[in-house]
């Protein structure tokens, strides 16, 4: 049986597509490449202008091309989904700057909050207790949140109660360096509380002592009246 001469010339890339010719650039806008579609590039028919030094409105593209041109900046499309695209002359690389500098910023925000957790038990002694006392103050100090929860093993749920006296006793305590975000609750075998640090703890631990002292000197004068 005859067997058919094999291709053996030149194939096709696995994953193909268009290559690019020689020397030609990558559209901006195109994913992982440019996060926006600048000058050129902009397809849509008209435009509606904004940026400083431009008067603002709904312009033929070719026109709004001219206006970025003329003012030696860029035209990017910063809202290609609205009716009609929302384009913008800035100086791209300055915009893409300012970009970058938003979103660091904005990740340095949203730093993750450190959570420490303190656990008593329902009939903790004054030594124990003062003991973690101690470190939820350095805790709160350093910027972190304390999470304290008294445990209920077995038949110890009966001392709840004493768990709750326990736990706002501990808030109290600290109110010069953290302030309470809720009240005990128990869920399942704990009664917990949630600690926030203060960012300026004496003047926040003032503040929140000044309002109770206004009120007793109010009722201090109703009483003379």
């Amino acid at each position: 049986m005859e067997k058919k001469p094999q291709f053996t010339g030149p194939r096709r890339p696995v994953g193909g597509g268009a290559r690019p010719r020689p020397g030609q650039r990558p559209r901006p806008g195109d994913k992982n490449k440019d996060p926006y579609v600048i000058n050129e590039y902009i397809r849509a028919r008209e435009v509606r202008l904004v940026g400083d030094n431009v008067e603002q409105g709904i312009y033929p593209i070719e026109k709004a091309r001219k206006i970025a041109a003329d003012l030696e900046l860029d035209l990017v499309e910063i809202s290609p989904n609205a009716e009609p695209p929302v384009c913008r002359v800035i100086d791209y690389q300055k915009f893409l700057y300012q970009q970058k500098k938003r979103l660091k910023e904005q990740k340095a925000k949203a730093a993750k909050v450190v959570v420490k957790e303190i656990r008593f038990g329902p009939q903790t002694d004054e030594h124990d207790y003062n003991f973690k006392l101690k470190h939820a103050v350095g805790f709160l100090k350093e910027g972190s949140k304390v999470k304290a929860y008294v445990f209920f093993r077995g038949r110890s749920i009966l001392f709840k109660e004493q768990g709750e006296v326990l736990l706002l006793r501990f808030a109290n305590d600290l109110e010069e360096y953290g302030k309470l975000e809720s009240m005990p609750v128990l869920e399942g075998k704990r009664m917990t509380i949630m600690m926030a640090p203060l960012k300026n703890p004496k003047k926040e631990a003032k503040e929140a002592k000044e309002p109770r002292k206004s009120q007793a000197d109010e009722q201090a004068g109703d009483s003379e009246d």
